[in-house]
């Protein structure tokens, strides 16, 4: 029942901002249906097979959803300005209810059960899009992993740490992915990035991030003392690493900027699927990084 495709709906409209939308289970976990939401170009043609970004969302792993506003938007956009299919996703929450919520009471083997959970997620909606790569139209060879927030924090590790989260590889031998788009993410280990995983990487981050570390520090800045200290590699160690393996990087670094900076930046967007078009699409190297300071 996992792998069968239920097209719960479709909706289409006609006008210069229309798109062709379906929704499809991806996998049932437990209690939780997880859903992904498809939109294509409305001009898509039989033949055509498109790059294709795979949206996670924010949310602390305890709230928000794959049609919240901003990220439903986001995908919408890709497919009317970029010719891409987008596709936002469900993943289960674990976090949700709970007592101590995903902060310094929340502790390190809970969170690193909870990074893990989401990583198998993801990789199990990828896995689906590659199974049915034909009725979706996507490039299987043109997957942008994308996420904000804690669906950053997911996409990361599911990209960087599979070797780490992922016990049965051979199930997801088929999944590979060619870029990723970050919006305010941390991966747990960063000496896990290698030459062989190292890809096209879009990273946006404040420095002051209180929440998400902008480079190594723990997160939450929990003190050790606290159930819930961990270490996590933000994106500037991030950029390091990909610099040092001459991988494709566009990193957008916002002095002073909090964790206000995981919101989507619908104002730079032409400029990351541009880096995407040269960098995956050319197979450019491109290594930038954009520097601004936070209005007071």
């Amino acid at each position: 029942m996992k792998n069968k495709i239920f097209i719960l709906f479709t909706f289409i409209t006609f006008g210069i901002s229309a798109q062709n939308m379906e929704t499809f289970i991806y996998a049932i976990k437990g209690n939780d249906t997880l859903r992904m939401d498809v939109f294509t170009p409305k001009n898509i043609k039989k033949a055509d097979t498109l790059p294709v970004l795979l949206w996670m969302h924010g949310g602390g792993f305890s709230g928000s959803h794959r049609a919240y506003p901003d990220d439903n938007e986001l995908v919408k956009y890709v497919a009317k300005e970029q010719n891409y299919i987008g596709v936002s996703i469900d993943y289960r929450l674990l976090r949700k209810g709970t007592t101590t919520g995903f902060g310094c009471d929340c502790t390190k083997d809970e969170k690193l059960e909870t990074f893990k959970q989401a990583a198998i997620d993801y990789m199990d909606a990828a896995k689906y899009m590659v199974e049915h790569a034909g009725k979706l139209q996507i490039d299987t060879t043109k997957i942008i992993a994308g996420g904000s927030s804690a669906g950053a924090e997911g996409i990361l590790n599911a990209v960087f740490m599979r070797e780490y989260f992922i016990t049965n590889k051979e199930t997801y031998k088929n999944v590979k992915f060619a870029g990723l788009f970050s919006c305010a993410g941390a991966v747990v280990d960063a000496s896990y990035i290698t030459e062989e995983n190292a890809i096209p990487s879009v990273l946006f981050h404040g420095t002051k991030d209180q929440l998400v570390p902008f480079g190594n520090a723990p997160h939450h800045y929990c003190e050790p003392t606290r159930d819930g200290y961990i270490m996590l590699d933000g994106s500037e160690v991030i950029a390091e690493k990909l610099e040092d393996f001459d991988t494709s990087y566009y990193f957008n670094i916002v002095r002073g900027g909090r964790h206000e900076i995981s919101r989507i930046p619908f104002e730079d967007l032409e400029k990351v699927f541009q880096f995407f078009e040269q960098t995956v699409i050319s197979d450019e190297v491109i290594q930038t990084k954009i520097i601004k300071t936070k209005q007071p």
